[in-house]
């Protein structure tokens, strides 16, 4: 087993045009989803992530208020979860509600241990 991370990009925009009632609707298939994985031991950890922040570039000694990536490139927030490989934690984030969104994807990726790095 290893641990794989799911960055969510893009669909904030989309989300903000929602009304209150949508919102909650869309919430609510996110934590049935997430739910699922859970029950199924997959899920370890994840949230959203707020939309502001600080860029750090050259050691600290330039800070920026960021990030400024365009809509597709926001990452909105990250999931954690136990898969046997890639192939198995790409299977598992197909059914992810960011898909109800054109143009947003989950990143999948392996996180990896300092020692095999």
């Amino acid at each position: 087993m290893s641990n794989f991370m799911y960055l969510f990009r893009g669909g904030d925009e989309n989300f903000k045009k929602l009304s209150q009632e949508e919102k909650q609707a869309h919430m609510q298939v996110w934590g049935e989803w997430m739910g699922g994985l859970k029950e199924k031991g997959k899920l370890l950890d994840g949230l959203p992530l707020s939309e502001d922040g600080k860029v750090v570039h050259k050691r600290g000694e330039l800070v920026t208020n960021g990030p400024h990536a365009e809509g597709a490139e926001v990452v909105g927030g990250y999931l954690i979860v136990s898969a046997n490989d890639i192939d198995e934690a790409v299977e598992m984030s197909k059914g992810c509600p960011i898909f109800d969104y054109d143009g947003a994807y989950v990143e999948v990726r392996e996180i990896m241990s300092m020692d095999t790095h």
